[in-house]
């Protein structure tokens, strides 16, 4: 493919811009008089007003009305459209949008949680409901999809390529979450649904497997139908259930003699754990719309949406350290090592180890709250559009966790080892860890315990003012000019208060039978049981726990970083034809005037005791200009060939920008030199030219099938990396030579953080078909599949010294990039009967994963294989006309979760999270 240059995009914006214009002027006709101008001007705010009644049907209305919306668009989209009123056809939204071409979910928790689009991490995609940006429960941009509740949505737009009116466009694409509009509708229609939910992975400690999920929607319009209004209420309790197994990062190249028994060179894991997970979350939303079309001239829109989702688990664990750190007890001793070809360790005997029986706690509180008022004012053949919109995230976290060694002290033991690249890797140990009763709290050789409590704040104010104007006459070949500004005012801010949990003054001490849950089975890893118990009683009746953020290392993890985003905008919308062919789309300009700040504080260790803190401040100004094309040609036989063109950007991750860092000066070298490490908040954005080409053949509204290109070119990639010649004149102005040094340091050194790397490319074929079978044959109706596969190729490379614990130092493939992914949907649907199968594959890619730390860590994640699968009945007439059916099952095939370290033979984590069925009926009138 041809690469893109700035100036070639421009060009190639502008010719096509003079060619329309040219062919239009060639085929241009007399001008309407006065009266026909007004009688079209009329038309077309008849038709912003007389919206088409929405048809509700099932699983093929559901992808009718999709491909309707890809069909009609002027951008490249993929579309995904509610079933029914509250019936989106998947658990979570998340996993309804990653069956569309090109895009793959990443599980979290077992939950398709995040996006990724076109092969590129969830960072350069951005989300929008209703079409406003969305602030995030994360410590980043990217929205987590399963605090929205599906039953809320009415559907989901994805815009692989944007234009000028586009505003808070992602680099990937745009996710356009949409709810219902009332005045849609042509009556009122009231829908209640519940499911109850199991788990398969059964009860354990003081959760069982059981959920249940409710929604009831209603949407009425007054008897004029001036006023409309829907409003929407969605439950769910789901149980939280895991096994896992993990190994200590880093998988490492030992010394001679490091682990006894074990020969240098070996690559080997120092420690490894098992653990059983149980808990729940609990999410209630509510949605509601209110539509006000008082006259001719005004419609007014108000929207609302209020999440709140509370996550409570608590993990019982086995742990053994098998480096060389055992509390002071001697060294390890390895005999009979398994070493495989690859020089990897996978398992023997090792003795002399003090295992860990661990308590871990967590609870998560989540809080989304997002209003709009969209006004729309029809004057003349003119449209004025004002919109205002506010949302605000917060998220409060509560992490604890407590050690238990058997007693006396030491009880050492020798475990069995054998690693497993495919399945569960096994440790049996020599002693019983089942009686609570043997089991002290102490001052084990990770200590007693440690605890933290996040707390994300992230607030977003927009205003958008545009117009819409019927084109000049001169200017034949478009329909109509748009135009106008957005302001956002965005502010995020993290605290992240920890200390260690510390034993109290009855010093070591058993964990009391009132907080205990029963025995967790941990024989999926060959260890049998364990016990589990009230992690937050036993920390509030045994010991102290006071998390603090004054200390040195704790400071930076404070930090605010402030955004305002000023957007103008100018589209030119084209009707026109070129010869004989229809040319519908749109040519225009985006500029985009940002202005990025953090504030935070670090720590100088030599200033005076209490000066020690030191705020920082930092931030940048910057200008984007941002062309773009959408064209649509439309071919003889319902096919059409779309072009784009566009320059991208996408801003950095906000804890990228942040201004926090560690600082220090190395005196121990003859000239003493400052370095740091931490955020950046001089960063430039992402940015990349993208050329986009789709061909598509339609059936009517029944089918199509697509083959779409892609080429982007970044000509940047944020990294972290350290570089040398870093100006630390402003953080050195008070810096106090220490004792015994006597020459000033240098006033440069080395700061490790993000930068604007290298970019390079990305490139990529998708292609789709939704095809019901009775366009072949009658017999067949009812029955039909869609299914698309996208292979994705980049060149570009990273390098993360943050993450090479985890994929080595080589550099590494851009995260979220799955070479293949493929989706496949069967199904059947007639006589309100209705069954399904879905299988999303994608190939393994690098994931960016939280670690304990809450820092985000590259691991390499094996390729998933997802099935789900749902049957249904809905009754259509008589008594029971409405009533509605369904069973269904996510993670048919109980599909694990695997990442590794560089190469498959050296695990990290192998998670099951169970297969889920739900069981549910539906009432609709």
């Amino acid at each position: 493919m041809v690469q893109l240059k700035r100036n070639l995009l421009s060009v190639a914006l502008a010719s096509a811009a003079m060619m329309l214009a040219a062919q239009a002027h060639a085929q241009s006709t007399p001008a309407a008089d006065q009266t026909e101008q007004e009688a079209a001007a009329a038309k077309k705010r008849d038709d912003a007003k007389n919206l088409d009644t929405v048809v509700v049907t099932g699983i093929r209305g559901g992808i009718e009305r999709a491909i309707d919306t890809k069909k009609n668009a002027t951008s490249i989209v993929e579309a995904v459209s509610s079933e029914d009123i509250g019936k989106l056809p998947d658990i979570s939204i998340a996993e309804s949008i990653a069956r569309l071409p090109g895009l793959a979910a990443q599980r979290v928790a077992g939950r398709a949680q995040v996006i990724s689009v076109r092969g590129l991490s969830p960072d350069f995609a951005t989300t929008l409901l209703n079409g406003r940006e969305l602030v995030s429960t994360g410590d980043n941009r990217s929205v987590e999809f399963d605090q929205y509740p599906s039953e809320l949505m009415a559907g989901v737009t994805v815009y692989k390529t944007p234009d000028a009116s586009m505003v808070g466009q992602g680099l990937s694409g745009t996710l356009d979450m949409r709810t219902v509009r009332p005045l849609d509708y042509d009556k009122s229609v009231f829908a209640i649904s519940g499911r109850m939910q199991r788990n398969s992975l059964g009860s354990a400690g003081n959760t069982d497997a059981d959920g249940n999920r409710f929604n009831v929607s209603y949407i009425g319009q007054s008897s004029d139908r001036r006023v409309g209004f829907t409003v929407g209420y969605s439950h769910s309790d789901t149980p939280i259930q895991e096994n896992q197994v993990g190994l200590y990062e880093p998988w490492q190249a030992i010394g001679d003699g490091w682990r006894p028994g074990v020969a240098a060179g070996t690559f080997y894991s120092d420690g490894i754990k098992a653990l059983r997970r149980t808990g729940y979350t609990k999410r209630d939303g509510v949605m509601a719309s209110l539509e006000f079309r008082p006259s001719d001239a005004w419609i007014s829109t108000l929207d609302a949406f209020h999440s709140k989702a509370t996550q409570e688990d608590t993990a019982n664990q086995f742990e053994v350290n098998l480096g060389d750190y055992n509390g002071g007890f001697g060294r390890i001793n390895i005999t009979n090592p398994q070493i495989n070809g690859n020089n990897t360790f996978t398992g023997g005997t090792v003795a002399n180890l003090y295992p860990l029986v661990r308590g871990m706690y967590n609870k998560r509180e989540d809080t989304i709250k997002a209003f709009g008022w969209k006004n729309e004012f029809f004057v003349g053949g003119t449209t004025i559009v004002a919109d205002a919109s506010w949302s605000k995230a917060n998220r409060d976290e509560l992490n604890l966790e407590n050690n238990t060694q058997l007693a006396p002290v030491p009880s050492l033991d020798t475990l069995a080892l054998t690693y497993s690249s495919d399945g569960f890797s096994q440790m049996v140990p020599g002693r019983d860890y089942s009686d609570a009763s043997k089991l002290f709290l102490r001052n084990t050789i990770y200590g007693s315990g440690y605890g933290k409590t996040p707390k994300v704040e992230d607030e977003l104010l927009s205003l958008k003012l545009g117009a819409t104007m019927p084109a000049p006459e001169s200017m034949g070949w478009l329909s109509s000019i748009d135009f106008g500004v957005n302001y956002a005012d965005r502010s995020k801010a993290k605290r992240q208060p920890e200390g260690n949990i510390n034993v109290g003054a009855q010093g070591d001490t058993v964990i009391g039978s009132e907080f205990q849950y029963g025995l967790v089975d941990l024989g999926f890893a060959g260890i049998g049981y364990i016990p589990s118990w009230n992690v937050p009683g036993a920390v509030a009746k045994y010991m102290t726990f006071n998390p603090v953020e004054n200390l040195n290392y704790l400071i930076p993890k404070a930090w605010t970083v402030d955004e305002t985003i000023l957007t103008g905008y100018l589209r030119a919308n084209i009707d026109t034809e070129l010869g004989s062919v229809p040319v519908r789309g749109n040519i225009g300009l985006q500029i985009q005037q940002v202005d990025q700040s953090s504030a935070s504080n670090y720590w100088d260790a030599s200033r005076p005791a209490g000066q020690e803190v030191q705020p920082i401040n930092r931030g940048k100004k910057y200008t984007d200009v941002l062309p773009s094309m959408n064209l649509a040609f439309s071919l003889s036989d319902d096919q059409t060939l779309r072009v784009a063109l566009a320059r991208q950007v996408a801003r950095p991750r906000v804890d990228q920008l942040r201004s926090s860092l560690e600082f220090g000066v190395d005196t121990s070298k003859p000239i003493p030199e400052p370095g740091a490490g931490g955020g950046n908040p001089e960063l430039d954005p992402w940015r990349a030219n993208a050329l986009d080409i789709s061909y598509e053949k339609y059936f009517g509204t029944k089918a199509y099938v697509a083959a779409a290109v892609f080429y982007k070119q970044l000509s940047s990639y944020i990294f972290t990396q350290p570089r040398d010649g870093y100006d630390f004149t402003d953080l050195l102005a008070g810096y106090v030579l220490p004792p015994g040094v006597t020459t000033p340091p240098k006033t440069t050194g080395i700061y490790t953080a993000p930068y604007n790397g290298k970019g390079g490319k990305l490139q990529g074929l998708e292609l789709t078909a939704s095809l019901p079978f009775n366009l072949w044959s009658q017999a067949l109706d009812g029955f039909g599949i869609v299914a698309s596969a996208s292979f994705t190729d980049s060149n570009i490379k990273i390098r993360d010294p943050e993450s090479a614990s985890s994929v080595g130092n080589a550099d590494i493939t851009l995260p979220g990039l799955s070479d293949q992914v493929y989706n496949l949907t069967a199904y059947y649907e007639r006589n309100g009967f209705e069954a399904r199968v879905n299988n999303r594959r994608r190939s393994d890619f690098i994931g960016e994963i939280g670690d304990f730390a809450a820092n985000r860590k590259s691991r390499y994640v094996v390729g998933e294989n997802i099935t789900d699968a749902q049957i249904g009945y809905s009754f259509g007439e008589g008594r029971l006309k409405g009533l509605g059916l369904q069973l269904q099952v996510s993670n048919l095939t109980n599909e694990s979760y695997r990442t590794y370290a560089g190469d498959k033979d050296r695990p990290l984590e192998h998670i099951e999270w169970g297969r889920t069925v739900l069981l549910g009926v539906s009432y609709k009138f």
